[in-house]
């Protein structure tokens, strides 16, 4: 067995440096993570320089002379910034001011000149623009950029958790005023320009709360048995053109944000709700994907291109699920024809390697002042499938379209949407533990990978350990991303794949109807910044993403407080060794039971490959998916936490008080 390499340097080392993204912890430690060096570099407070949490850095360590495991580092610069808005406190004192940011990461005082207090008055709530932090400046120096006005402590915590992560509460007034030049006139040499479908019976599928509409399905029957069918999708590429303030503005938020109780558009209402969106008995600017098919679901030809609707009809999701199934509705043949076809799709998705994962989605009732007061479990029926396989299809045949065309020789640089294959890291501990259940696993290569995972969802349907499985399955699979290198989206069984159908709500997709328009005139031009482009967009998906979980946790403490000291029924979400979570049955919320309220009644340790918690002296076992009670303890909406105990048959809440709620 060889000896791991120690990696402490020795003070005769030679010096290098690594470019990484900065990670500070809670506890004030920062550690530099860095894609060309295996070991996470520790940076100690005092080292940060005039780098923040989020930030991309370059670190000096000392190169060679390892001693031990641990690399220590210095940032010596810093390369870009996670964030320049921050949110917080004023504090004023005669001519001079702070501010003191708020958070969990911990950030430093800013100063604010007296010039650049926009207003602000002592203890409000800001909003504060970074204005540099050079290597002169004690602290960072910044300027106020409006004051946080919120109806409540919800409405401000929501507020912060979008600033938080680099997204901006309003539009700058440059680009309203730019948005208020749009015309949406159809005139001759538009019309012109596009293929005329206001004839055709077209209508939208959305959710009930749904207010921008980006795409439309439109059919009529051109032969016996023989259909055209549209794939219409809003066409914001037509009113949002390259380098003016609106598309630079879209570009840096790069996706809209839905928290529980708002969405955080991309771009300015009156354009993602009224110029772009598909409304009902309205003209509209579309982007088509059109398809002759068969009723057997044969593709015979299809069409791209620019057109024109007139929506005829809005569809809830419930409306259409309606009129599948009481074979009764407005539209009748038509609805239950692209049912039929969705379904044939979708069969024939999985027999070509696609993996059909499916997690529980939850939804929260607000009442008129955005508090919860239930929770509703989102389920995935045909409706929603009928939009899924036309959306993925246009999708699909788009990225096809375009993988054909070169430009000096070279393929078309185009922003894909890939999905590599599971980590074997990650997938050789799963295989193992679902052996345990008795379910095998074909490891010969990847479409066999993918096969043995749609026959373990089909069989372990409806069985107690199906939620780990599922939920340790999706845990092994990698992130799908934005990149210009294609190499097939592998969850979806697609050698090429791009995101075409929403471009309201991702920029991503509006490059995709730039460049396809390109091609479709005959000038495809090779952007060189699009790789730059694509990996921005992937980094603000992810950052949109830990912004609606952070968002949708809060919602779930602000639930549960209602129930501090009641017991429920739950089912244990994670392990690790430090306690384990448990989402609740009911509520489908997840709390944390702490290992050190536990250890008073025996001394467990994880066991990684099993993901349990085992008692060392019962050999008692806590192990992902097992059912369990638990009483809820605490519900803190500061820290966004959840504190269950467990409680053990006879005994009651195991290491805590047992709470008794007043009613």
């Amino acid at each position: 067995m060889k000896k791991k390499k120690s990696t402490k340097v020795s003070p005769n080392a030679q010096i290098r440096l690594i470019k990484g993204r900065l990670d500070i912890s809670r506890s004030g430690m920062g550690f530099v993570i860095a894609e060309d060096f295996q070991k996470d570099i520790l940076v100690k407070p005092n080292d940060f320089g005039k780098a923040m949490h989020g930030d991309v850095v370059r670190v000096q360590v000392a190169k060679g002379g390892a001693i031990n495991r641990r690399v220590e580092g210095k940032v010596v610069d810093v390369v870009e910034r996670k964030q320049t808005r921050f949110s917080g406190d004023i504090h004023i004192s005669r001519d001079i001011a702070f501010f003191q940011p708020s958070g969990d990461k911990p950030v430093p005082d800013f100063f604010i000149p007296a010039d650049q207090l926009n207003g602000a008055e002592n203890g409000d709530r800001v909003i504060v623009r970074l204005v540099r932090w050079d290597a002169s400046d004690r602290k960072p120096i910044g300027r106020v950029e409006s004051v946080i006005s919120a109806k409540d402590e919800a409405d401000m915590a929501m507020k912060e958790l979008l600033i938080e992560n680099g997204f901006a509460l309003e539009f700058d007034d440059v680009v309203i005023q730019e948005m208020k030049q749009l015309d949406d006139r159809i005139s001759q040499e538009e019309l012109k320009r596009r293929k005329d479908f206001r004839k055709v019976l077209t209508f939208t599928i959305d959710p009930v709360d749904a207010k921008d509409f980006d795409d439309a399905l439109s059919i009529r029957e051109i032969a016996k048995d023989v259909f055209e069918i549209g794939v219409h999708i809003a066409d914001v590429s037509h009113f949002v053109k390259p380098e003016t303030l609106l598309d630079q503005e879209a570009y840096q938020r790069a996706t809209s944000v839905y928290l529980p109780d708002r969405v955080n558009p991309m771009l300015p209402e009156k354009i993602s709700n009224e110029l772009c969106s598909l409304r009902p008995h309205e003209d509209k600017f579309t982007f088509s994907c059109v398809f002759e098919i068969e009723r057997n679901g044969k593709i015979r030809n299809q069409w791209i291109g620019r057109t024109l609707i007139h929506s005829d009809h809005r569809f809830t999701y419930e409306d259409v699920q309606n009129t599948i199934e009481t074979k009764s509705g407005k539209y009748l043949d038509e609805i239950l024809l692209l049912n039929e076809l969705a379904q044939h799709y979708r069969k024939q998705r999985f027999e070509n390697g696609a993996i059909n994962f499916s997690s529980t989605e939850v939804r929260f009732q607000l009442d008129a002042d955005g508090k919860p007061i239930g929770i509703i479990v989102k389920e995935s029926k045909e409706a929603h499938k009928l939009i899924e396989e036309f959306m993925l299809l246009a999708n699909r045949t788009v990225a096809e379209f375009i993988a054909k065309i070169n430009v000096n020789d070279k393929p078309l640089p185009f922003p894909y949407r890939i999905h590599d294959t599971p980590d074997d890291e990650k997938l050789k501990p799963f295989v193992a533990f679902a052996r345990k259940f008795g379910y095998s696993f074909d490891m010969h290569n990847e479409k066999e990978v993918a096969a043995s995972f749609n026959k373990l969802l089909k069989e372990v349907s409806g069985k107690p350990e199906q939620h780990v499985l599922e939920q340790l399955g999706i845990r092994t699979m990698a992130k799908a991303i934005y990149t210009s290198e294609n190499i097939g989206h592998y969850g979806l069984g697609f050698e090429h794949y791009c995101h075409f159908t929403s471009p309201i709500r991702r920029y991503p997709d509006v490059m995709v109807h730039r460049i396809l328009q390109d091609c479709l005139d005959g000038h495809p031009k090779a952007e060189k910044k699009l790789e730059q482009w694509c990996k921005h967009c992937s980094e603000r998906e992810r950052a949109a993403m830990e912004t609606e979980r952070a968002g949708n946790k809060y919602k779930q403490v602000e639930f549960m407080k209602q129930y501090v000291g009641e017991e429920f029924d739950g089912i244990i979400s994670g392990v690790s060794s430090f306690g384990f979570w448990v989402e609740t049955v009911e509520h489908k919320c997840e709390g944390l039971v702490s290992l050190r309220d536990i250890n008073v009644y025996d001394d467990f340790f994880h066991d990684e490959s099993d993901y349990a918690l085992v008692g060392a002296f019962t050999k008692k076992k806590f192990r992902m998916g097992d059912k369990i009670r638990i009483q809820v303890m605490s519900a803190n909406l500061v820290k966004r936490q959840l504190d269950y105990a467990w409680v053990a048959e006879g005994i009651g809440p195991i290491g805590t008080k047992k709470i008794k709620r007043n009613k």
